[in-house]
């Protein structure tokens, strides 16, 4: 009888690991992280285009944004941010570093630097950018709840 319990117990712990190991919904942590690094190129995509109706589709209505010390809601950074990220990524060309993703259930945060050179509004700029951005899964769409830029010049 204690053989037969305890052949049910591990029985049942190896059908509960593998169900546990195996990814929700057939998602997978690969088709995840290619989802949000597509969102992410998507969005700077959009501002190297001038597109800022893309841009702001792919950011959560109640998105923070943190760079220079300030935080911005997501109708601030439209307003008073967007517009000079549009013109620096026109004027400018980066070289971004792979994206670092990690994924916990719906969300996820991706770091990378960009190492950015050239002239911005008749102004030579030479400086590495980091980038922190955290993002949701809003039915089976990433979508930036937040980004965190910071810069050190060289």
């Amino acid at each position: 009888m204690k053989t037969l319990l305890t052949s049910k117990l591990v029985s049942s712990a190896a059908v509960v690991l593998t169900l546990m190991s195996i990814p929700a919904c057939g998602r997978s942590t690969d088709d995840d992280a290619a989802a949000v690094r597509t969102t992410l190129e998507a969005f700077y995509a959009a501002m190297k285009n001038a597109d800022n109706a893309a841009a702001m589709a792919l950011i959560a209505e109640d998105a923070v944004f943190v760079e220079g010390g300030r935080l911005e809601t997501r109708e601030q950074y439209e307003k008073d941010h967007l517009p000079s990220d549009i013109s620096f990524e026109k004027q400018v060309q980066g070289k971004r570093g792979e994206w670092q993703i990690k994924i916990h259930d719906d969300t996820a945060w991706a770091i990378t630097t960009t190492e950015y050179d050239g002239i911005f509004d008749g102004a030579p700029v030479s400086f590495t950018g980091a980038q922190l951005a955290v993002l949701t899964r809003d039915a089976d769409k990433w979508m930036i709840r937040s980004i965190h830029w910071s810069s050190l010049r060289r």
